[in-house]
Order: structure tokens, then C-alpha cells, then sequence
């Protein structure tokens, strides 16, 4: 499997607030392109989704596919892993932690490790996973600043 990307961004919001909007799948059409789907399809018993459905579209890539998720006690950790494979996926393991910063803000470290089904340069795999954090993460800071 691919090594894993890393990257970090500062948010202006609680870690309640980012939460909030890390677990609002429902909405993440609304505000995050590519995503033209996204159906909670089990639930723990807190409330919190287990498994999620998603339909993408980027343009030269489609796919559909579910996410189960699991949750530190505490919210300062989200990560998820793909049920099974898809179209365009053989694997899917990723992560938000989130780190209060003691003046309004959360700093968001997002993990993802992505096996893909069809064989493509590991240089060319980082870029495609760097360019996919990077817009995740400044959808993720401009949807929790706006207040939406």
C-alpha cells in the first residue's frame, strides 16, 4: 500500500465547531465540489455516523463508495476507512485530529492512504492525494469560518 500524505491547517473555530462540520455529511455537497452525494447509511447509538455512503465526481474521475468511520472518545480524532473496494479505490484509510490551540482556533491534521485500482506512479499518487487534502482541508476552513 502507498505511504501515507500528512497535511496540517489552522481553523478559526472550536474543535466542537469543526466536528460539527466533519460529521454533517449530508451537507458535504453544499460546500465541497466533487462531492455529489453523501448518505449516512448506519449510525451508533450516539448518533454519530458509522458508515457513509458517497457518489463523487471530479471530472476525470467518478466513483462511489462507503466509509466506515470510528471516532476517539473525546472528537479529537475521525477516521475512516473504505467498507470495501470500488470502482476506482482498493483502499481508503484516512483521519482529522484535531488539536485545540487555546485562542479560538483548532489546528486539523488530515491523514490519507489511498490504494488505487488501477496502478498509477507513486510521485504521481502523493500529488493526487496532496491536491486532494489541500482542497479538503481549505473547504473544511472556509465552511467553518463562514458559520454555515
Amino acid at each position: 500500500m502507498a505511504d501515507s500524505s500528512t497535511q496540517s491547517i489552522v481553523i478559526s473555530g472550536s474543535p466542537e465547531r469543526v466536528t460539527e462540520v466533519i460529521c454533517d455529511f449530508a451537507s458535504y455537497p453544499d460546500w465541497i465540489d466533487a462531492i455529489k452525494h453523501a448518505e449516512v447509511t448506519t449510525e451508533y447509538e450516539d448518533g454519530y455516523a458509522a458508515a457513509v455512503r458517497f457518489s463523487i465526481d471530479a471530472g476525470i474521475m467518478a466513483d462511489e463508495y462507503t466509509l466506515v468511520y470510528e471516532y476517539a472518545e473525546d472528537l479529537s480524532r475521525i477516521e475512516w476507512c473504505l467498507e470495501q473496494p470500488s470502482k476506482v479505490q482498493k483502499t481508503q484509510e484516512g483521519s482529522y485530529d484535531l488539536v485545540d490551540n487555546g485562542d479560538g482556533t483548532t489546528t486539523v491534521t488530515y491523514t490519507l492512504r489511498v490504494e488505487l485500482a488501477m496502478s498509477m506512479l507513486g510521485m504521481f499518487q502523493r500529488k493526487a492525494e496532496k491536491m486532494i487534502m489541500d482542497s479538503a482541508l481549505k473547504d473544511l476552513k472556509r465552511r467553518v469560518e463562514s458559520g454555515d
